[in-house]
C-alpha cells in the first residue's frame, strides 16, 4: 500500500573481519523481513566487515572482497525487501565509510559518511575520506535520508536531507558503550527531530570487539520527539516498524518500548558481553584465573562464569607465607559459591628457588619491593604455565585505580589476555559485587544468590606481599583516591582544581606522579571493557615518556 512502509530493523551482533558470516548473518535476517512483508530492512553502519576495522580497512584485498560480497548479498536478496547495509566504499580512488542500498539484484545506492569522528576510541580521518552529503533515495513510496552515525551528531546534514525531500531519517550506527551515553544519543537524535520535523530511526548494532561493546538500545523517534519504539539493550534483535503517511507526512506506529537496564546492571552486562565475545570470536573456550581471596579477582571469576559458564572457569589459588587463612577461605568460598575449579598452587618452593638464585647478587641488601615483586611474577608464571599447557586464556584483575597508578606488577599480576574490570575503579568493584549478589538476569551463565561473601567485600584491601601489608600503606584510601582519579584521568582536570574541591594538594601531586609514572606500565596491559568516556587506551593516549608535570 502506498502510505504504508514496513522497516525491518537489524540490530545484530557482526565479528570483523568475517565477511562471509556477516552476510549470512544479513541474508538471514532479510529472509525474515521478507516474510514479513517488509519493504526495507535496515542493518548497522559497517555490519558487513564488523566494527571497528581499524588499519584492516586499507588492505586492498579486503576492499576488493568487501565489494564481491556486496554483489553476492544483493544477487542473493534480489527477489524481496530492499536492504541497507554498513560497508566500505572504494569511489574514485578514495575510501569511504558507506551505507550501501541493494535493491533488485544490486547496489542502487551508496551514501557515504560526512562527519568523520577523530575522538574518543574514533580515529576515522586516518582511514577514510569525508564526503559531501548525500541526499536522499527512494524505497517504494518514501524517501529516507540517511545520516551515518556521527553526520546524526550535527544538524547541518539532517537538514540537507530534510529540505532536499527526505521524509524520515534513518541513522544506522556503530556506537560504543559508555556509562551515561544512552541519554546523549536520545537528547541529540530528538534535537535532530525537532530541527527537520521528521521521524527518526536510530538503528546501533551489539557485540563485542576487542575493548568496545555496542549496546544497541536502537530507537524509533516521531515529529515531536515522542518515542515510539525501543529496542533492548545488548541484544540481537529484529523488529518491523510501520511507518503510515497521513495528512502531516509519515509517522511510525507505536510499538513495543523495551525496557533499559540501569547504569550498574549496563556495566556489568558490558563486561560479561565484552568476555564473552572476546572469547567467542577469538575462538576460545576456557578461562583461568588467579584467586587470591580479594574482592578483584573475586568479581572477575562471577563475570567469567556469566560470560561462559562456570565449567570453562578455572580459578588457581597460589599462597605464599604472606597468605592469611582467611584469604584462603574466602577463594574456596568464591569458587564454591561460583561453581568454578580450584586449584592451590603454593609459591613458597618457588620463591626460595628464585632467593637461592639471585642471593649471591642481592647479598649485602635488604628485602624490599623487589622480593615482593618476585611473588607476583612467579604467580604469572605458574598461570601462565597453566595457560599454556591447557589452553585456557589468562584473565588479569587489576582495576581501573590499580591500573591508573602502577599498583599492579608488570609480566606478574599484569600477565594475561584480557581485563574485564579494567576500566572499573575500585570503589565501583565493591558497589558491582554488591550489585551481583541481589541480581540474576537470564543472560548470565553463573548462579543466583549471593556468588561473593561478605567477608570478601568487607575486609580492608591488600597484595598480601609482605607481613600486616595494606593497600593503604602505599595509596590513599580508594574513595579519596578515585576521586583524584576520575579528575586527573576522565575530566583532565588540574592539580589546582582538585585542590580547590578539598584535596590535599601533596596527595594529588603524589597520585599524579604515580599516573605518569605507570604509562609504560599500561602501554604493555591487556586490553580489557571500555565503561567509561574515558578508558586507558584509545581513548587516552599519552606519551611513555613524559617529563611534563602540572604545577599549578
Amino acid at each position: 500500500m502506498a502510505n504504508r512502509f514496513r522497516l525491518t530493523l537489524a540490530q545484530l551482533n557482526p565479528t570483523v573481519g568475517a565477511l562471509a558470516a556477516n552476510i549470512t548473518k544479513a541474508q538471514t535476517a532479510w529472509a525474515v523481513a521478507r516474510d514479513a512483508g517488509a519493504d526495507m530492512i535496515a542493518l548497522p553502519e559497517m555490519f558487513l566487515t564488523g566494527y571497528q576495522t581499524q588499519d584492516l580497512v586499507l588492505r586492498p584485498g579486503f576492499q576488493a572482497e568487501v565489494a564481491a560480497r556486496l554483489a553476492e548479498l544483493a544477487l542473493a536478496c534480489a527477489d524481496g525487501p530492499a536492504i541497507g547495509i554498513g560497508a566500505p566504499d572504494v569511489h574514485q580512488g578514495r575510501l569511504y565509510n558507506g551505507w550501501h542500498i541493494l535493491h533488485g539484484g544490486k547496489v542502487v545506492t551508496v551514501i557515504h559518511k560526512h562527519h568523520l569522528p577523530n575522538s574518543d576510541v574514533f580515529d576515522e580521518k586516518r582511514v577514510y575520506a569525508s564526503a559531501p552529503v548525500s541526499g536522499p533515495y527512494r524505497i517504494g513510496p518514501l524517501r529516507i535520508g540517511t545520516p551515518i552515525c556521527e553526520d546524526s551528531w550535527h544538524p547541518d546534514v539532517a537538514e540537507t536531507l530534510a529540505e532536499t525531500g527526505a521524509e524520515i531519517l534513518l541513522v544506522p550506527n556503530g556506537s560504543p558503550y559508555a556509562r551515561g551515553k544512552q541519554s546523549v544519543r536520545q537528547n541529540l537524535m530528538v534535537a535532530r527531530v525537532i530541527e527537520t520535523g521528521l521521524p527518526l530511526v536510530y538503528l546501533n548494532m551489539v557485540g563485542g570487539q576487542d575493548d568496545q561493546v555496542f549496546d544497541g538500545k536502537s530507537f524509533v523517534l516521531n515529529p515531536g520527539g515522542a518515542l515510539a519504539v525501543q529496542l533492548p539493550a545488548f541484544e540481537e534483535c529484529l523488529r518491523h516498524v510501520d511507518f503510515v503517511s497521513g495528512p502531516d507526512g509519515w509517522r511510525a506506529e507505536t510499538g513495543d518500548l523495551d525496557l533499559l537496564p540501569d547504569e550498574w546492571e549496563s556495566d556489568y552486562r558490558a563486561m560479561v558481553e565484552g568476555l564473552r565475545d572476546y572469547m567467542g570470536k577469538s575462538g576460545l573456550k576456557r578461562v583461568l584465573l588467579g584467586l587470591s581471596g580479594g574482592v578483584d579477582s573475586a568479581l572477575v571469576a562471577a563475570i567469567a562464569a556469566d560470560a561462559i559458564g562456570p565449567d570453562n572457569v578455572h580459578c588457581v589459588m597460589l599462597p605464599s607465607e604472606y597468605t592469611s587463612r582467611a584469604s584462603l577461605d574466602d577463594a574456596e568460598a568464591v569458587a564454591r559459591a561460583i561453581g568454578t575449579r580450584l586449584d592451590t598452587i603454593p609459591i613458597e618452593g618457588p620463591r626460595a628457588a628464585v632467593t637461592q638464585a639471585l642471593a649471591p647478587l642481592f647479598a649485602d641488601t635488604k628485602p624490599d619491593l623487589t622480593e615482593e615483586n618476585i611473588q607476583s611474577r612467579l604467580r604469572g608464571l605458574l598461570l601462565m604455565a597453566l595457560s599454556n599447557k591447557f589452553g585456557a586464556m589468562v584473565l588479569t584483575t587489576g582495576n581501573k585505580s590499580e591500573v591508573a597508578v602502577g599498583y599492579a606488577t608488570i609480566y606478574g599480576d599484569m600477565a594475561g589476555g584480557y581485563n574485564p574490570i579494567k576500566d572499573l575503579y575500585k570503589t565501583r568493584v565493591f558497589e558491582t559485587c554488591r550489585w551481583r549478589n541481589i541480581n540474576h538476569r537470564p543472560w548470565m551463565h553463573g548462579p543466583a544468590g549471593v556468588v561473593i561473601p561478605a567477608s570478601v567485600i568487607d575486609k580492608p584491601p591488600s597484595a598480601e606481599l609482605r607481613a600486616d601489608q595494606k593497600d593503604e600503606d602505599s595509596l590513599p584510601p580508594y574513595p579519596v583516591l578515585d576521586a583524584i582519579l576520575e579528575g586527573l584521568v576522565d575530566r583532565d582536570a588540574s592539580v589546582a582544581d582538585l585542590v580547590a574541591a578539598g584535596f590535599d594538594r601533596a596527595t594529588v601531586k603524589k597520585v599524579e606522579s604515580l599516573v605518569y609514572g605507570s604509562e609504560y606500565k599500561r602501554f604493555q596491559s591487556a586490553p580489557g571493557v571500555r565503561l567509561s568516556s574515558r578508558a586507558f587506551w584509545l581513548d587516552r593516549r599519552y606519551p611513555i615518556v613524559n617529563r611534563w608535570r602540572d604545577g599549578s
